[in-house]
């Protein structure tokens, strides 16, 4: 598959991510008698990532995240040399998703970018309230465990046409653990778009919601690979072991 069409799919899978999720919270978690709250969000995004894993998964990888096309060149699963032509192409899908979802919620009487536009945050601007310590810890852990079950489902030792289904869902549960924390961003791309809306403060804290996740993912896949090597040493030695002894 050609470059350009990857990153295409990369470009839609974003923004389906980004409009899909972000929307979720901005228009319907705290809709009056019938918002679907943190869980209608956290399922939300399981749910765009889900899809578009089944969509583009066979064209691009459905990487749809900075921090996971990181994290797999890390784990050896990615090339290093199309690492930047990725990220921007999501990255750009992600503003142009906040730029609809901007277009859709502004229509409403009452509308205000005060209210946060899903933008991610900490200390003040953190839901709960958590500091930066709290939510880079949170951001970095969170996505290393993406990372970590990214790599496992599409480990080539596991059945194929499966692994969206998991990555999907450890996805909503990493949203169910951490909105209250930074609003859950684990994906740079998800956080720029509507940082670039909110202005002031999410564009001055913008910087941990890159760092946190991208540090994270190139963690887990580094720890996927190492361990998933050792694993490969030890079946190499066990299959070897029987041989020799007949020797």
């Amino acid at each position: 598959m050609s470059i350009s069409r990857r990153l295409g799919a990369e470009f839609i899978g974003t923004f389906w991510l980004v409009l899909g999720g972000c929307g979720t919270a901005v228009l319907a978690a705290g809709f009056p008698h019938l918002g679907v709250g943190f869980v209608g969000v956290a399922l939300a995004f399981g749910l765009t990532l889900l899809t578009m894993a089944y969509a583009i998964g066979h064209i691009s990888g459905c990487h749809i995240n900075p921090a996971v096309t990181a994290g797999l060149a890390a784990g050896g699963r990615f090339p290093a040399n199309e690492v930047i032509p990725y990220i921007v192409a999501q990255v750009l899908g992600g503003i142009l998703a906040s730029s609809v979802l901007y277009v859709i919620a502004s229509g409403a009487a009452g509308f205000s970018l005060s209210a946060g536009f899903a933008a991610n945050g900490y200390g003040a601007h953190s839901p709960g309230g958590y500091p930066l310590l709290s939510c880079a810890v949170c951001e970095v852990t969170m996505t290393l465990i993406f990372l970590f079950v990214i790599m496992g489902a599409t480990d080539k030792r596991v059945p194929a046409g499966f692994a969206p289904i998991p990555i999907g869902l450890v996805l909503t549960l990493i949203h169910l653990i951490s909105i209250p924390v930074t609003n859950t961003s684990v994906n740079p791309a998800r956080s720029t778009g509507p940082a670039l809306f909110v202005g002031g403060w999410a564009l001055g804290q913008l910087w941990l919601f890159w760092l946190a996740p991208i540090v994270g993912g190139v963690l887990g896949g580094l720890l996927y690979r190492w361990l998933t090597s050792e694993a490969g040493s030890v079946a190499a030695a066990s299959t070897a072991a029987p041989t020799n002894a007949a020797r």
